[in-house]
């Protein structure tokens, strides 16, 4: 079985159509070519992809950047597939800290009556650093719900904003405050993987998503990211999780490719499938 921690619904409630990325559009634009029209899609298509792909569980994310971009996902995209399809998809809630206790509001909503299990949160979209006390709030309350943070942790393309914005370090001013608060830093932190990897290893309750990162360059030498396998497969070994980052990458071929990693059997199942799974409260 496999979860994918980082999968977009080919639909156009989930098409943010990021303009104001010009250099995203610039760097990824040949991989976005599997989405294709969303308009041709459909849940059951989209469905019929995971199976295809060999993903048992994807999980979607909202997101809310009305303030900086006036660009929303809202929190009820994510519903509609998982009230069609409840054991396919695991939902997070996208809230904007600018907007202050209406942001708290809605959190509450979606995590205590909508069932999603967290909010989304990239930190470049907001020009807000991590331990930005803005997101304290939301913090407060994911603590309080026992509900889970994603947060982008990698270099981004935004070259309107700073590039360490989203430095994983600043994830252990969180983690310190909110020990724990359920956090998971997503990419894996290049070019601060091995910072990633020591918030993680400080924080028994920080987790890694290999999200939009293809596997296979992983295990290469001199690739930046020899602590994510050394550390992914024996220390942290419970809690690294795999997301594909889809349509950026292919699912399948991040399957097969973490399958190729030199991990030990176990750690791959707990990679694809049994971390998740015991972080969403599955196991």
């Amino acid at each position: 079985m496999v979860i994918d921690y980082s999968v977009t619904p080919p639909t156009e409630e989930f098409l943010l159509n990021p303009s104001y990325l010009t250099d995203y559009m610039r760097i990824y634009r040949r991989r976005g070519n599997q989405l294709g029209d969303a308009k041709q899609w459909s849940p059951e298509s989209f469905i019929e992809l995971l199976n295809e792909e060999g993903v048992e569980i994807a999980v979607i994310k909202a997101r809310d950047i009305e303030t900086t971009h006036k660009k929303k996902i809202g929190n009820e995209a994510c519903i509609k597939l998982i009230e069609k399809y409840p054991n396919r998809f695991i939902g997070m809630a996208g809230v904007d800290p600018f907007k202050g206790k209406a942001a708290i509001k809605e959190l509450e909503y979606a995590i205590k009556n909508l069932g999603l299990k967290g909010v989304n949160l990239w930190p470049y979209e907001y020009n807000l650093y991590p331990d930005d006390k803005k997101y304290y709030p939301i913090y407060e309350k994911c603590a309080e719900l026992d509900a889970i943070v994603s947060i982008e942790t990698s270099m981004h393309f935004d070259r309107s904003v700073r590039m360490d914005v989203c430095r994983p370090l600043y994830i252990d001013s969180v983690a310190v405050d909110f020990p724990n608060l359920k956090i998971v830093g997503s990419t894996p932190g290049w070019p601060w993987v091995a910072e990633l990897m020591g918030v993680a290893w400080r924080h028994p309750h920080v987790y890694v998503a290999t999200s939009v990162v293809r596997p296979k360059y992983l295990g290469n030498p001199n690739s930046g990211y020899s602590t994510l396998i050394q550390f992914g497969n024996s220390i942290l070994q419970d809690r690294i999780i795999f997301g594909s980052g889809w349509p950026m990458l292919p699912m399948k071929r991040g399957i097969d490719e973490i399958n190729m990693l030199p991990l030990k059997d176990e750690v791959k199942e707990k990679w694809l499938y049994r971390n998740a799974a015991k972080l969403f409260g599955l196991l």
